[in-house]
């Protein structure tokens, strides 16, 4: 008898619970329908109503990983005030992607809700690079539209959102092209030039296509006018065709601008060859190549780990050769004794007071370790912006030294001493401007060598 007690008492208490449960998820059902509603509507009042109700309200759709969160409704209906307090609220929503795969911004863009879009890039920029369906972001989508002037603020608000690439491995370039968007291209080219970024011209699609290549698919030879001095016309698609090759297939005769460009780009072709990225793998390390490797350094990207590991050893090499330089220089200026403030028989005013073979072997070895300071300068200063005026104000500094020295040296008075001041000063200022042609040289051979490879060019650092 009490067994069936107890089970009844299970069974009431079960029920109970059900009961419970049902109204709560009624309950929660009904406030996120007005929730709904009031983004429908952009009644920010009604929001505050609804989190007094439920302090979480916004913090269940984080976990859902797809849903259609107010703020979605609410860039969907242009109701801007209401969708930029939601992101205030709760930013996560703002990263959501609904189950079409589209986030809020995404959905302000499709409905030209355009001051909403600016509110969200002023709020967080890196929604510029928001990945939806197809990893199209915000950038391609404006490229693909034609919106210039929306297209350069995004540019200035998030510099990197010009990397991302669509599921089909197309840049923000390839779309604007494909889309027949030229003032959108003309933006994108004035963007990647200033930036120092023009080798994302060159990068590939999924079919092996670079801009050029899609330009002279479809005839756009304006696009291609203004890109044959800036990518290399030598590149081959998968098919193993170049541009030159689909101009030539889609060349007419009525159509003499094709025929201008097709030999245009021949010139170009018979002048300059193209080499496959295990081609240049295969080859010895270049110059310029060797001396990065002995300093710590790499021309490639292959991580971002790598990439910062690559910059903390570039600015290390930077700092302590730019120490040295200083430190020799002063020592070279300032010689420990000081200078002869008179001119007598055996000196002159200027001159060190050090005997001559102290002093011969105090500015051999300053010398030496301001030469190979200056020649670790030299080698991570070259390709900056703005290197070739860093680089010759360097030469400067070490023909200057060279002066220097010779204005300071003790008088010789042996044969011997004269012959080794001789050999010393037209050795220094020799070895001086044959490294600063040697590094000059080296790094124009080592740029040509990685242009001409036939290969997406991001493989390639720009920079450190």
């Amino acid at each position: 008898m009490s067994i069936l007690v107890d089970v009844n008492r299970v069974v009431s208490d079960m029920v109970a619970q059900d009961e419970n449960l049902g109204e709560s998820l009624s309950r929660n059902d009904n406030i996120l329908e007005k929730l709904k509603k009031a983004a429908q509507d952009g009644d920010i009042e009604r929001l505050y109503e609804l989190i007094r109700a439920d302090e979480n309200i916004l913090g269940h759709f984080d976990k859902m990983p797809f849903c259609e969160t107010p703020l979605h409704i609410a860039a969907e209906n242009g109701q801007t005030h209401f969708a930029i307090e939601v992101m205030t609220l709760k930013p996560s929503l703002a990263l959501k992607l609904n189950v079409s795969g589209f986030s809020p911004m995404h959905l302000a863009l499709q409905n030209n809700h355009i001051r909403m879009v600016r509110g969200f890039v002023a709020i967080d920029s890196s929604l510029v690079r928001i990945k939806g369906r197809g990893r199209i972001t915000p950038l391609h989508h404006v490229a693909k539209i034609g919106d210039a002037e929306l297209l350069s603020e995004f540019l200035f608000a998030c510099p990197s959102s010009v990397n991302d690439l669509t599921i089909k491995c197309e840049t923000v370039v390839h779309i604007a092209v494909k889309n027949h968007q030229f003032m959108a291209f003309k933006v994108l080219l004035g963007w990647v030039k200033r930036v120092n970024r023009e080798e994302i011209l060159d990068w590939k699609d999924e079919d092996g296509n670079t801009v050029f290549h899609i330009a002279a698919s479809i005839n756009q030879t304006e696009v291609m006018k203004l890109l044959r001095k800036t990518v290399k016309v030598t590149a081959k698609n998968l098919d193993g065709k170049t541009a030159m090759d689909i101009l030539q297939t889609h060349q007419s005769p009525c159509l003499p601008e094709p025929r201008s460009l097709l030999h245009i780009a021949k010139e170009k072709l018979v002048c300059r060859s193209t080499t496959t990225l295990a081609g240049y793998l295969s080859k010895d390390l270049s110059f310029i190549e060797k001396q990065n490797t002995l300093l710590g350094l790499s021309k490639f990207s292959m991580s971002i780990d790598s990439s910062r590991s690559t910059s903390n050893h570039y600015k290390s090499n930077l700092v302590v050769a730019i120490l040295m330089v200083t430190a020799t220089y002063t020592a070279g200026v300032c010689p420990p004794g000081g200078f002869w403030q008179e001119t007598k028989d055996d000196h002159f005013a200027g001159q060190m007071t050090m005997d001559f073979n102290n002093a011969f072997i105090f500015i051999s070895l300053t010398g030496f370790a301001f030469l190979l300071s200056l020649y670790v300068i030299l080698i991570l200063i070259i390709g900056l912006p703005m290197w070739k005026l860093i680089y010759g104000s360097t030469a400067a500094l070490g023909i200057a030294i060279s002066s220097s020295y010779a204005t300071i040296f003790p008088n010789p008075e042996s044969s011997t001493e004269i012959y080794s001041v001789i050999v010393f000063f037209f050795a220094f200022p020799l070895i001086i401007l044959s490294m600063l042609l040697t590094i000059f040289v080296a790094f124009f051979v080592d740029k040509r060598r990685r242009q001409q490879v036939d290969f997406p060019a991001r493989c390639f650092s720009s920079s450190l």
